[in-house]
């Protein structure tokens, strides 16, 4: 039987083996996500100043947690065409790109964001 525990460390491993590859630059910062039972979080990071630029949560959305997700997505894309971010690197945590990851993405793509 698989428990939460190993699939979190599975995640982490997946995590540490994609953030070997790609880092987000202050011409093209990354755009992180994290999801965790209830909420998601989703932050855009200069790699190279090790500086969190834009940051947005669902600690305070409402509606299902796709839906919470959306908003999450438009909210960071909005916050960074404020700060005058217009093309990041994807990030997904090593999570499936699926379900409230890809809604986050949709979302920020929609709103502006290119990656």
């Amino acid at each position: 039987m698989i428990t939460k525990q190993d699939k979190n460390k599975s995640r982490q491993k997946r995590h540490t083996r994609v953030r070997g590859k790609l880092s987000g630059t202050a011409e093209r910062p990354r755009l992180n996500v994290f999801r965790s039972n209830t909420n998601i979080y989703a932050q855009i990071i200069d790699d190279v100043k090790g500086v969190t630029l834009v940051s947005a949560s669902s600690l305070k959305e409402t509606g299902t947690k796709t839906e919470q997700a959306t908003k999450v997505g438009a909210a960071v894309a909005k916050a960074a065409k404020a700060a005058k971010i217009g093309e990041v690197v994807f990030d997904r945590g090593g999570y499936l790109y699926h379900g409230r990851v890809e809604a986050l993405a949709e979302a920020a793509r929609e709103a502006g964001l290119k990656f």
